[in-house]
């Protein structure tokens, strides 16, 4: 959506949003840096650059307007904005990045704003109050991106020239809102927000920049259910809030409660859901009920957007696509979604798991953690307050690949799980899907056998054997009871125009052999999916996947206008069948 010239006008994270902000998305000065030379000529001191480009859009996109596919190791972005003497006078100016892909440097006025930010995911700030003066002031970023160094985590981006197999079209730089707000001397940096369902109440612990009295009001639909104040805080500031009203956040019913925040003249909007997740046995459970896990692998991907959506209808119209399907929820895969995509997640009481882009790093490196842990826990961070994110997933497959193939560090995948608990003790986390399993709260299986006979015996063997089928070998992983879902399954390739599959680097492809009519699709699609449901050991399941995706076509919607390729009123039943309908 563009308003105004400006793509994406809305604020890029309704959990944390001020009035006074400026949405920087649009045109923008833009040069491909391809020998990553550019700082060394001096480009963050230039005035100008060669070409321009649309902001958000990654310049691989259509609507960036550059839409350069081959590999772009560096690119520099600059942009003009105007500061009066109101916007300096007592404030401070939050310059904020959504996202960029990878080691990011912002420059103001040819000075660093401070340390370049790793990480192609999460988002990112300055103050950059004292590089400011009245008037016009230059705006650089570049942009270092390196997606075949193995020290670099790159999600679904191809490593060669054309997308292949299940890796798509890659992205370079910006891809989420650049924006800056004006903030009082003494503000509320982030606030961590805490439902507690049993006593109808809600725990606020704030980092505060100054000094002054923090206090909260809580609204649900426009009347106030509760509020607190503490007086002259400094450096952090909790805040313990009855609320008059229980209204539960569930499947489908995304009750939210809206939050104020106030420090001293600083005002932050926010809002949160009263919810508990928890397992229990080999049962998950919602608020104390056991709830059968419907999920759908969801890549995020869009054909003129690459991975940014063009807009928030784009991002809503996906999770209808998932409800209309008959799934409770989704697994957001190998990205970090944006925070409008969980916000309408939260709206809409769609359940979903949050992952990390992982592929593409050496697992056998322990130096790797110092480009991935960070970024991974920013995001836990950030959308730590995301009622409908109900656990994390840091690595999906690490499968034992680098450039010596040696086996993947046990050390690596448990002190990236410990250090998820240590910040968000309330979600389960799973280390690692699919393989390797090292130390984890749910075993999840990946598994596309399409034989639909085998693929049932694999998990009866959970309940009669007490056993559980391992496609990686228990040298590597072995499940010690907890509970179980197969996280990815089916996969089923379905394109009647072509008909033409393979596994390579060309033509259509899909995990799953493709079903050549309506009605041998069905029938495997319900037979893989009736073998998850009626096994009482399972917690849930996710299918792959919501959409094709480029040449990747075993998607239940196109990957072009998310029409579906099938109808749902039968997918939604078979989905809801039998076991699944707990909650």
């Amino acid at each position: 959506m563009i308003t105004n010239n400006i793509p994406r006008p809305e604020h890029p994270n309704p959990q944390w949003e001020r009035k006074n902000w400026v949405n920087l998305n649009g045109e923008w000065l833009f040069e491909i840096d391809h020998g990553a030379s550019g700082e060394a000529r001096g480009l963050q001191n230039a005035e100008t650059l060669s070409s321009k480009i649309i902001v958000p859009f990654c310049p691989e996109s259509k609507l960036s307007g550059v839409e350069y596919k081959d590999f772009m190791l560096q690119v520099w972005y600059k942009k003009t904005i105007e500061i009066s003497e109101k916007d300096l006078d007592g404030n401070r100016v939050i310059f904020h990045v959504g996202g960029a892909d990878f080691e990011t440097k912002v420059w103001v006025n040819g000075k660093l704003a401070g340390l370049p930010h790793k990480g192609g995911y999460t988002s990112f700030e300055y103050d950059i109050t004292k590089l400011l003066t009245i008037g016009s002031n230059l705006i650089t970023i570049s942009c270092y991106d390196d997606t075949r160094s193995y020290m670099q985590p790159r999600g679904k981006q191809s490593e060669i020239y054309e997308s292949k197999a299940c890796d798509y079209t890659r992205n370079t730089g910006i891809w989420q809102t650049v924006w800056y707000e004006i903030v009082p001397e003494n503000y509320v940096k982030y606030a961590k927000i805490i439902p507690d369902l049993e006593n109808v109440s809600v725990f606020i612990d704030a980092e505060l920049c100054g000094v002054g009295d923090l206090s909260a009001e809580v609204f649900y639909e426009g009347k106030k259910v509760g509020e607190a104040e503490k007086k002259n805080l400094s450096v952090t500031g909790q805040l313990e809030i009855k609320l008059s009203e229980k209204h539960l956040w569930e499947l489908g019913q995304g009750r939210l409660y809206d939050l104020v925040l106030r420090f001293g003249s600083d005002e932050v909007k926010s809002y949160f859901g009263l919810r508990k997740v928890e397992l229990s046995g080999m049962k998950f459970l919602l608020n104390g009920k056991s709830v059968f896990q419907r999920l759908v692998l969801d890549q995020g991907y869009y054909p003129d957007g690459i991975i940014t959506a063009p807009s928030e209808e784009a991002l809503i119209k996906d999770i209808q696509c998932g409800l209309d399907a008959g799934f409770n929820g989704a697994r957001l895969h190998q990205k970090v979604f944006e925070p409008r995509y969980l916000y309408n997640a939260d709206k809409m009481g769609y359940m979903v798991w949050a992952e990390y882009g992982n592929w593409g790093i050496d697992y056998s490196n322990l130096a790797v953690l110092s480009t991935f842990l960070p970024d991974w826990l920013a995001s836990v961070k950030r959308d730590f307050n995301h009622p409908s994110i109900i656990g994390w997933i840091p690595f999906n497959e690490t499968w034992d690949y680098g450039p010596r193939h040696t086996k993947c560090s046990p050390l690596i995948i448990n002190t990236v799980y410990n250090q998820t608990k240590m910040l968000d003790p309330s979600r389960p986390c799973i280390d690692a899907s699919g393989n390797y399993h090292f130390v984890t709260d749910i075993f999840d299986v990946h598994d596309y056998e399409q034989n639909c006979e085998l693929f049932k015996e694999h998990y009866d063997k959970l309940y009669t054997e007490n056993d559980l089928y391992d496609r990686c070998g228990k040298s590597r992983q072995r499940w010690n009871g907890e509970p179980v879902m197969v996280s990815e399954y089916g996969g089923i390739g379905f394109q009647l125009e072509t008909n033409g599959f393979e596994k390579g680097r060309t033509g259509n492809w899909s995990y799953g052999k493709a079903a050549l009519s309506f009605d041998e699709f069905y029938a495997r699609y319900e037979a893989l999916t009736t073998a998850l449901l009626d096994n009482p050991m399972m917690c849930g399941f996710c299918y792959t996947q919501l959409t094709d995706v480029e040449q990747e076509k075993n998607g239940l919607f196109n990957y072009d206008d998310r029409s579906p390729k099938f109808d749902m009123a039968i997918i939604s039943g078979i989905n809801k069948k039998k076991a699944a309908i707990e909650e």
